[in-house]
């Protein structure tokens, strides 16, 4: 939080005649919490920043304006390497993986969003996403996904179209990864972007109950438990939201029950043709 946004939160809580107290009663939160918002030791997060907007009736936009100029990276330059296939093994000296991509291998975190893309680094991972695709780096399992115009690889191997599809969760888990860092960097909406992250098991599940047409495959209460956070997160409404909860065991026993139905339909229809294939013998 710069000084610049801190003092705009004193004038306007002012301005619409609130003590700290009374605000941080609003907002459900603790007086020192919002002491520190106007020193600018501390930042609202999401639910408080959005919160404060109502509150005042201002757009985040006006809320979060700030003269500041965003820094770059002193290593800029280096995100924008072309990625090119060529052959070889591991990561070499010159920062270039088997794919032929340049890894930025400074010890700087950083997290930056501009015309060339999106670029998050830190301790752990390493994540381009620009014009030249898209590329990620698991420090801890030591993996790598490229995704560009020379096709995908994954550690230093080359995927065909058939890989891909067997592995059906790979493009719905980039998806979502990119759709959160997008979410972001550009809105600073890191929380609640992690909800996308209940999409993935939703994803997979739903697919398989389709694929073997059976409902119990589905993760339902995944699905409820990601609706039950959205009406607390956006709509504050933890009770009386908690009933969803109740759905579940009614969700699997009307599952059981029509599934009972089609299992009996399907055993009268065999029924049917082995009587009917007797019938058939005798006249013979």
């Amino acid at each position: 939080m710069n000084i610049e946004i801190a003092n705009r939160l004193v004038n306007l809580r002012k301005s619409n005649n609130l003590s700290q107290e009374a605000l941080a009663a609003k907002l459900g939160i603790s007086r020192q919490a919002v002491s520190k918002w106007e020193r600018a030791e501390a930042s609202p997060d999401t639910d408080n920043l959005i919160l404060l907007a109502r509150l005042y009736g201002v757009s985040l936009d006006e809320l979060l304006s700030t003269e500041d100029e965003i820094p770059m990276p002193d290593d800029y330059d280096s995100y924008d390497s072309e990625s090119s296939q060529t052959t070889g093994g591991a990561e070499g000296n010159d920062g270039k993986d088997a794919t032929g991509y340049q890894w930025d291998n400074s010890a700087d975190e950083y997290v930056h969003v501009g015309f060339k893309g999106i670029h998050v680094k830190d301790e752990d991972s390493e994540v381009h996403v620009g014009w030249n695709g898209i590329h990620v780096k698991d420090k801890q399992k030591c993996d790598e996904v490229h995704v560009d115009k020379n096709g995908v690889y994954v550690n230093g191997e080359k995927k065909d179209m058939e890989w891909i599809a067997h592995h059906n969760h790979f493009p719905i888990t980039f998806i979502i990864i990119i759709a959160y860092l997008i979410i972001g960097c550009a809105w600073d909406a890191w929380h609640p972007g992690w909800l996308l992250f209940f999409m993935i098991p939703i994803w997979h599940t739903l697919a398989e109950a389709i694929e073997k047409k059976n409902a119990h495959h589905f993760a339902y209460p995944v699905l409820v438990v990601l609706a039950y956070l959205c009406m607390g997160f956006f709509w504050m409404m933890w009770h009386p939201g908690w009933v969803i909860f109740l759905t579940i065991p009614l969700y699997y026993s009307l599952v059981s029950y029509f599934q009972g139905i089609v299992e009996n339909r399907r055993r009268k229809r065999e029924w049917k043709n082995a009587e009917s294939a007797g019938d058939g013998h005798e006249a013979e």
